[in-house]
């Protein structure tokens, strides 16, 4: 898609680098000269807004980690000397903080926008399991980070969800007790999600130039789901779409620095200020915001899966939970599969727009229930909510692309952008999806 390569170096010095090293025309040919569709709108400026934001995460983790002091005795104090005596180191530890938050905020969007616009179809598939490995990097970082602070609810969320890897058979006891140097929550425990929470950035950023790198491979999905088919159809990434990425990123940044500066306890739980204590249990243990979909589908398997008519169990409810938690995960992996749709873009298949939508409503309310007890009449809502959640993937994909009809759809991006619409060619379906 990108063709032959625009940069032509002018110094001495940039033609010598270019012969033995050539970066800069990497930096030009990804960044500069780059075509990407003419049509893209605001959902597709989060790529580059995730970027920003994991350089930002490891930088200021790097400089909090020479405060930190990863000692279950000391860890918690040195957290608040960090906000009451370092300079800046208030403002430091709230960015990082509040960073994690934006940083998943956008990344849901990013994954609803490939949802919704298709972005996992061929020949994509890789691109969206690379994002979906980066996905999974950012959870298990988030939570070992979560920890650090040592605070009641650190301590209680690392005890409760480490306890669920025991529900896995044969090696699930082993695995917890390797998270935790030990048989529970301690001194161990602490210096091993530190040396994790530190390294794990470094592998998500690897695994993110790949992603680019798949992304530069296959090119960038647009609005219509239409392939570029001509030059009238792509524009250069340097200036158009450069200055719409760096207005969203303003916007973005406005918003996480007024949660920063103003509001930067507001997101977490008011019980993580307080010092772990092993002997007082908090009347309600809830991770993170960005967790509580997945921790309301871990709730929600509350019976044992068994032979009918006997007493036999195969599945119980801590291990039902533990495979429904993860498994609302993993079922990412084979979305590119489960849409049986030769049409990319939901823009064209009203049908299934409809459920896309009841589908991101559905996944507000995972998150709303994950933050409620287990119990009354919340445990029906979690079965019913996970229910759909697992019915849109399993069900609601494969059947839709056989019996959804779409609407006309342009024969390429530049008419998308004229406002022509009409019925594509035979040939130009197959060309296009």
């Amino acid at each position: 898609m990108s063709g032959h390569s625009t940069y032509n170096p002018t110094s001495g010095f940039g033609k010598w680098m270019d012969a033995r090293l050539p970066i800069a025309r990497l930096m030009h040919d990804s960044f500069v000269s780059y075509p990407v569709p003419r049509n893209l709108n605001a959902f597709y400026t989060f790529g580059g807004i995730l970027m920003i934001m994991l350089v930002s995460q490891i930088i200021t983790g790097v400089v909090i980690a020479m405060h930190y002091v990863p000692d279950a005795n000391t860890a918690f104090e040195s957290v608040h000397l960090l906000r009451r005596d370092v300079s800046y180191g208030g403002t430091l530890q709230s960015w990082h903080a509040v960073g994690a938050s934006m940083f998943f905020f956008a990344v849901y969007i990013h994954i609803f926008r490939g949802l919704y616009y298709g972005s996992y179809k061929a020949p994509r598939e890789i691109l969206w399991i690379l994002g979906v490995v980066i996905f999974l990097l950012m959870m298990a970082t988030a939570f070992m980070g979560y920890v650090l602070p040592w605070g009641q609810m650190s301590f209680w969320g690392a005890q409760v969800i480490t306890g669920f890897f025991s529900a896995i058979p044969l090696v699930g006891e082993t695995v917890r007790e390797y998270l935790l140097g030990g048989y529970s929550v301690g001194n161990a425990t602490l210096n091993r999600f530190f040396s994790l929470h530190y390294l794990l950035p470094f592998m998500i950023a690897g695994i993110v130039i790949l992603h680019v790198w798949a992304l530069h491979v296959t090119g960038q999905t647009n609005p219509t789901g239409v392939e570029v088919k001509s030059k009238q159809d792509v524009i250069p990434f340097t200036p158009y779409a450069t200055v719409k990425d760096a207005l969203a990123l303003v916007v973005f940044m406005i918003i996480m620095a007024y949660f920063t500066f103003y509001l930067p306890d507001y997101l977490g739980h008011a019980d993580n200020y307080i010092p772990a204590n092993s002997n007082v249990t908090p009347a309600h243990i809830v991770p993170e915001w960005y967790f509580l979909p997945f921790y309301a589908i871990l709730r929600a398997i509350d019976f044992n899966i068994g032979i009918p008519f006997t007493e036999i169990v195969l599945i119980d409810s801590k291990l039902g939970g533990v495979l429904a938690m993860f498994g609302s995960i993993a079922i990412l992996f084979f979305v590119p599969w489960l849409d049986t749709s030769s049409v990319r873009s939901s823009n064209y298949r009203p049908t299934y727009k409809v459920f896309f939508w009841l589908f991101v409503v559905n996944s507000i309310f995972l998150g709303y229930l994950g933050s409620r007890p287990a119990a009354g009449i919340w445990i029906p809502l979690m079965k019913g909510s996970t229910f759909l959640y697992f019915a849109h993937f399993l069900l609601v994909m494969p059947l839709l692309g056989w019996l959804e009809k779409p609407l006309p759809r342009p024969a390429s991006i530049t008419d998308a952008v004229l406002g022509k619409e009409g019925k594509e060619t035979a040939a130009a379906p197959a060309a296009a999806e």
